[in-house]
C-alpha cells in the first residue's frame, strides 16, 4: 500500500494525488486508506476514490446512495457471496440500462419492531430446535450483525383525554403482552448482539433517528478477505451506517444519509444469519428540489405533494435521491418526513446525501463530539460531503419540484397518494361518498345529512361541561370526525409541526374552543423527547385541554391500534350506515386500517388534526368556513389560529437540546418498572411446551396450558437435509380473485379479533375470553391464530362472490369452495382444500401487496396452502416475502388480466414449465380448464428475480435454505 496518506477531512476524489493505486489492483484491501476521524484519532476506510482511480472513473458520477452500496460490496467482498464481479457490475451502473443483475447487500445492522420481531424470534428459536434435533449445537443459529428490537406496536388507545391515559394504557399493554415480553426477554439472553428497546420509549423509526443510528460505524477488523494484517495498527475501519428493518418505514433513516429500507421478517433473519440480501440493480430517480416552502406550508404538505408526484411517476422499486438547494434548505426532521413515506410513493428509499445539516442534527440530538467529527471527516474523505446540485450526478430520471408551489393539503379517504387541496375538502368528500354507492364510493349520502342525536351527550365528554361547549357535541352524521390522532411515525419526529400543533391548540383554548365530545382524541409521540420539549415550551397543557393528552409512546392509530369507539357510536354508524371519519398525522389510511367502523380516513399535519378535531367534521372548507365559535358566538377561522414561522422558531430551542437526548437515552430500562418486573428466562433453547422458558426449570410447577401467544412455527415439520425436487403444479383451485391495490392490510391479520371469526372461535375453544383476545399483532408469534386471520379483512373483496341483492359487492374474507360452490370463510375453504390434497392459487390485479412489510401476509398465504399468486404487478417487499416463503409470484403478460381471460374462480389451473432448472423471470404457462371442458394456455412471467431467489424456491423458502446451509458446515 502507498504510505502517503491524507489527513482528516482531506478529499480522496482527485485521481492525481499520490495515494492512488494501480489500475491493476484487484483485492478489496488495495483500496483501504488511512484518515483521521477526529483530532488525534487514527482510522481507515475503503476508499471509493481509490477504486475509481483504479479504472472505474464512472463511480464519481454515480448517485450517492449507490456509492454507499458500492462501498459495502468492496468492504465485504470475500470472493464467495460477494465477488469482484458484483463490485464491477455496480461500478459500471448505467442510468437507463436493463435491470437484470442482482446486488448482494450486507447491512451493518438490523432494526425490528415487535410485531415482526416476535415471529422472527420464534423462527430463530425454531431453527435452534431443528439444530438440536439434528444433534448440532443450537448456537450455530446466531445473529451475525447487531440487532435492535424496539417494542412499539403493542400499545392500544383504550384510555384517552385524561392525564392518566398514558399510565392506564401502558398497564393494559403489559397485562395483555406479558407472555410475549417474557419471550422477548428470553431472546436477549439467548442471542448475542440482540438488544431490546422496551415499551414506553418510542417508535422504532424515531428512536432509530434520534439515537440508534450513528451515521458512521467502526470496528477493529479488516475488510472481508483481507490479508494485510499489518494495517491493523492504523486504527479502526470506518464505514457507513447501513441497515434493513422489518417495517417499510425504516426509510425514515435515509434523512441521515443512512442507506436502509424495509424488508420482511424472513429477509431480516436471513441477513441476521449472514446471508446477503439480494435485489435487482435499481434505477435511481433524482428529485431536484428548489425554492423554499411558503409560510403556513408544512413538511406534511410537502410529503403529500411528493407522494402524489412520485406515485404518478411510477418509482416503485426504485431508489429516490433528493438533491438541489431546496433539499439542502430542509432541516433533518423535514427530510425524515419525506424519507419516511418512501413506501407510500413506492420507492425502495427516499435518500438524502450527507451535508452540514446532517452534522448539526447529530450534534443537536446528543451524539458525542468524536462521533460527529468522524461523520464529517469520513464523508469528506470519501468526497461525498455536501448536497449535490443539478448536473453533478447521472440519474435514471430527474423530477423537478419547486417547493414554493406546495400548498396545504390532506390525503384520503383510503390511499396516501390521493392528495386533496385543503380548500377542496368539502367538495371531494361529497364527490366520493355521494349516492348511489358503487365501486370506489362507500356508504351513504352526505347530502342526506343523516344526524344521530346521542341521548346522553356527557357520556362522550371527558368534562361534562364540554358537552355544551360546541354545537356538534353528541351529534354525529356523515362527515363527522370520530378519531383525531396526532400519531407517531411520519410527523412526530418533526418538532416544527408538533410545535405548530401545540401553538394552534394554545390559541384555540384561549378563544374558548373545545373539541366535540364524540371525537376520540389522542397524542402518541414518537419518543419521550417530544413530550419533554412540548412541556418545556408550555404546549403540552393546551393540547391536553383539547383532549390531546399523551396516550402512549408507540405506534397507535396509524397501525390500527386506535382502540374501541363507544359502543353507542358504533351502533349509530351501523344502523344509519354513516360515513364517519378519522383524521391522523400518520402515513397509512388504507380501508379498515384505522378502525373497522370508519370508512373515511385522512392523513394530514398535526396542526390540521387539531383543526379538524375542533371542527368535528371533514366535509368543511377550513380556508373559508369557521372551525368553531368562541364563548361570545364569534366565528373562529383557521387562519386566526395558525402559528407563524417566527412563533415556531422561537420555541425550537427546546427541541434541539443535546442534554435532553443524552438523558432520555442513557439507559433504555431506567425508569421502566413494568419492563424490569418481567422475568427473562434462561437457556439457549426455548421451551415451547408452555410458552415460558422458565416453567420447565421450576420444581413442582403446575401443568401449564399451551400458549396462545407463542408456538413453534411449523415450517420445519417435514424438514430434511435435502430439498425436494421441483414439480409442475396441476389441479390448482382458485382460493380468491382480487382486484387492484390489495394491500398487506387486506391480507395480513391486523387489528382486533372478532368473536365469530375463525381466530376468535379457535381462541374461545382454548378458554380465552373475548375480552382477553388482544389483537392479531400481539399474537403474531402463534401461527394457529395468524393463519385463521389471513385474508379476513372486513373490507376485502373476493371477485368470485356474486353481488348482493342490492347490487353491492359482498365484503369480507369469504370465498366459494370448488367444485361445490359453497360460500365459506377463506380459512375454512383453505383447510378443506388441504384435506383433499388440492393446491390453491390466488389471482389479483395491479399493485398486489402494497402496504406495510408484514411477513405474515406471506406466511399466512403459505400456511393456507397457496402455492402461487398471479397478479398484474407486485409491491416489492411482498413479492420478496412470497418467494421467501416458497410461494410462486407470477405476473400476467401482454395485458392479460383476470377479466380479459374470463377467470371467474370455478376453473382448474396448472402451472407448466417449472423444473429444477428455473431461471429468473422465465416464462411459465398457465393452463386453464373450465367446467365445460374448454381449455386455454397463457404465458406468465415468473417473478423470481435473482439467482438466489431460485435457491430459496428450490429449498421451499429462505428459512429451510439457511438452515440447510448451517447444518452443512
Amino acid at each position: 500500500m502507498n504510505e502517503h496518506l491524507p489527513g482528516a477531512g482531506a478529499s480522496l476524489s482527485d485521481p492525481d494525488t499520490p495515494h492512488t493505486v494501480s489500475v491493476k489492483a484487484d483485492k478489496p484491501d488495495d483500496f483501504v486508506r488511512a484518515f483521521a476521524p477526529a483530532p488525534g484519532l487514527a482510522g481507515r476506510l475503503v476508499s471509493l476514490a481509490a477504486f475509481a482511480a483504479a479504472g472505474h472513473p464512472g463511480v464519481c458520477r454515480l448517485p450517492v446512495s449507490l456509492r454507499i452500496v458500492l462501498e459495502s460490496l468492496l468492504r465485504n467482498c470475500d470472493g464467495r457471496k460477494i465477488t469482484l464481479d458484483h463490485v464491477r457490475e455496480l461500478a459500471g451502473w448505467q442510468p437507463n440500462a436493463a435491470r437484470t443483475r442482482e446486488i448482494p447487500f450486507l447491512p451493518a445492522r438490523i432494526v425490528l419492531q415487535d410485531f415482526t420481531g416476535v415471529p422472527l424470534l420464534c423462527d430463530l428459536a425454531a431453527m435452534r430446535s431443528v439444530a438440536a434435533r439434528f444433534g448440532r449445537d443450537p448456537g450455530i443459529v446466531e445473529p451475525l450483525v447487531p440487532v435492535d428490537l424496539v417494542v412499539d406496536h403493542s400499545v392500544q388507545v383504550d384510555a384517552y383525554a385524561s392525564d392518566k391515559a398514558l399510565d392506564l394504557n401502558m398497564r393494559l399493554e403489559f397485562q395483555r403482552n406479558a407472555e410475549r415480553y417474557r419471550f422477548i426477554k428470553w431472546g436477549t439472553q439467548a442471542f448475542a448482539g440482540f438488544r431490546v428497546v422496551p415499551p414506553g420509549l418510542g417508535i422504532v423509526h424515531q428512536v432509530n433517528l434520534e439515537t440508534l443510528a450513528r451515521g458512521v460505524l467502526h470496528r477493529p477488523d479488516l475488510p472481508a478477505g483481507s490479508h494485510n494484517a499489518g494495517s491493523a495498527a492504523r486504527g479502526d475501519l470506518y464505514f457507513p451506517d447501513t441497515l434493513v428493518g422489518t417495517d417499510s418505514h425504516t426509510t425514515m433513516i435515509n434523512a441521515l444519509a443512512v442507506v436502509g429500507w424495509g424488508v420482511g421478517g424472513i429477509e431480516a433473519e436471513a441477513g441476521m444469519l449472514g446471508q446477503p440480501l439480494y435485489f435487482l440493480t435499481p434505477d435511481v430517480v433524482g428529485v431536484h428540489l428548489h425554492g423554499r416552502l411558503r409560510a403556513g406550508v408544512t413538511a406534511t404538505d410537502l410529503v403529500l405533494r411528493v407522494t402524489e408526484l412520485l406515485r404518478a411517476a411510477k418509482v416503485v422499486g426504485k431508489f429516490v435521491e433528493f438533491f438541489g438547494e431546496g433539499a439542502a434548505s430542509l432541516a433533518i426532521p423535514d427530510r425524515a418526513t419525506l424519507a419516511n413515506m418512501a413506501p407510500e410513493y413506492g420507492a425502495t428509499m427516499g435518500f438524502f446525501p450527507p451535508d452540514q445539516e446532517t452534522v448539526r442534527y447529530l450534534a443537536a440530538t446528543g451524539r458525542s463530539e468524536v462521533e460527529v467529527a468522524a461523520f464529517a471527516a469520513y464523508w469528506s474523505a470519501q468526497g461525498l460531503f455536501g448536497m449535490p446540485q443539478a448536473g453533478d450526478i447521472d440519474y435514471s430520471a430527474t423530477i423537478d419540484l419547486d417547493l414554493s408551489s406546495v400548498t396545504p393539503a390532506v390525503a384520503g379517504p383510503k390511499r396516501p397518494q390521493d392528495r386533496i387541496e385543503l380548500a377542496a375538502m368539502a367538495q371531494r368528500f361529497a364527490e366520493v361518498f355521494a349516492p348511489p354507492a358503487g365501486l370506489g364510493k362507500v356508504g351513504a349520502s352526505a347530502s342526506e345529512r343523516d344526524r344521530v342525536e346521542m341521548a346522553d351527550h356527557a357520556r362522550f365528554a371527558t368534562d361534562p361541561a364540554a358537552a355544551s361547549a360546541n354545537d356538534a357535541a353528541g351529534v354525529i352524521d356523515n362527515g363527522s370526525v370520530l378519531i383525531a390522532a396526532i400519531t407517531s411515525c411520519t410527523n412526530t419526529s418533526n418538532p416544527g409541526v408538533m410545535l405548530a400543533a401545540g401553538l394552534l391548540a394554545q390559541k384555540a383554548v384561549a378563544r374558548g374552543l373545545r373539541v366535540p365530545a364524540t371525537v376520540k382524541t389522542s397524542l402518541a409521540p414518537g419518543s419521550r423527547v417530544v413530550s419533554e420539549y412540548l412541556r418545556a415550551a408550555g404546549l403540552l397543557q393546551p393540547l391536553a385541554a383539547l383532549g390531546f393528552d399523551v396516550v402512549a409512546y408507540g405506534c397507535t392509530t396509524c397501525i390500527g391500534n386506535s382502540g374501541p369507539l363507544d359502543l353507542a357510536l358504533e351502533a349509530a354508524i351501523s344502523a344509519r350506515e354513516l360515513v364517519c371519519a378519522a383524521v391522523l398525522s400518520g402515513n397509512r389510511n388504507f380501508e379498515a386500517r384505522i378502525h373497522p367502523a370508519l370508512k373515511a380516513n385522512y392523513l394530514m399535519s398535526p396542526p390540521l388534526v387539531v383543526a379538524f378535531a375542533l371542527a368535528g367534521r371533514v366535509d368543511i372548507d377550513l380556508t373559508s368556513s369557521p372551525l368553531g365559535h368562541d364563548a361570545q358566538g364569534t366565528p373562529v377561522y383557521l387562519a386566526e389560529l395558525w402559528p407563524s414561522a417566527e412563533e415556531i422558531a422561537a420555541l425550537m430551542r427546546h427541541a434541539l437540546d443535546p442534554a435532553l437526548y443524552r438523558r432520555l437515552y442513557a439507559d433504555f430500562a431506567a425508569g421502566n418498572p413494568l419492563w424490569n418486573a418481567i422475568p427473562g428466562g434462561s437457556g439457549a433453547l426455548y421451551d415451547w411446551s408452555g410458552g415460558s422458558s422458565e416453567a420447565a426449570t421450576m420444581e413442582d410447577a403446575p401443568p401449564v396450558q399451551a400458549s396462545t401467544y407463542i408456538a413453534e412455527p411449523p415450517y420445519f415439520a417435514d424438514f430434511g437435509l435435502e430439498p425436494e425436487a421441483a414439480e409442475e403444479l396441476a389441479g390448482l383451485r382458485a382460493l380468491a380473485l382480487f382486484g387492484d391495490s390489495v394491500t398487506t392490510d387486506h391480507i395480513s391479520p391486523a387489528g382486533s379479533i372478532k368473536a365469530d371469526s375463525p381466530a376468535g372461535l379457535w381462541l374461545q375453544a382454548r378458554g380465552v375470553a373475548v375480552g382477553d383476545f388482544n389483537s392479531y399483532g400481539s399474537r403474531r408469534g402463534h401461527h394457529e391464530v395468524m393463519m385463521r386471520g389471513t385474508f379476513a379483512n372486513v373490507r376485502l373483496r373476493n371477485l368470485m362472490l356474486p353481488l348482493q341483492a342490492d347490487g353491492t359487492p359482498l365484503l369480507g374474507g369469504q370465498t366459494l369452495l370448488q367444485p361445490d360452490g359453497v360460500q365459506m370463510s377463506i380459512f375454512d375453504a383453505a383447510i378443506r382444500y388441504q384435506a383433499r390434497n388440492v393446491p390453491t392459487i390466488i389471482f389479483a390485479g395491479a399493485e398486489y401487496g402494497t402496504g406495510s412489510s408484514r411477513d405474515w401476509a406471506a406466511k399466512g398465504t403459505r400456511l393456507l396452502g397457496v402455492r402461487a399468486v398471479v397478479a398484474q404487478s407486485f409491491e416489492r417487499i411482498h413479492r420478496g416475502n412470497l418467494v421467501g416463503m416458497g410461494v410462486l409470484p407470477l405476473q400476467f403478460m401482454d395485458g392479460d388480466s383476470i377479466a380479459s381471460l374470463g377467470i371467474v374462480g370455478d376453473e382448474e389451473f396448472a402451472l407448466l414449465g417449472l423444473t429444477d432448472e428455473v431461471i429468473p423471470q422465465q416464462r411459465v404457462t398457465l393452463g386453464i380448464r373450465r367446467p365445460d371442458g374448454a381449455q386455454r394456455r397463457v404465458p406468465l412471467r415468473l417473478r423470481i428475480d435473482t439467482p438466489v431467489e431460485v435457491d430459496y424456491l428450490r429449498h421451499g423458502g429462505i428459512l429451510p435454505y439457511v438452515m440447510r446451509e448451517l447444518l452443512a458446515h
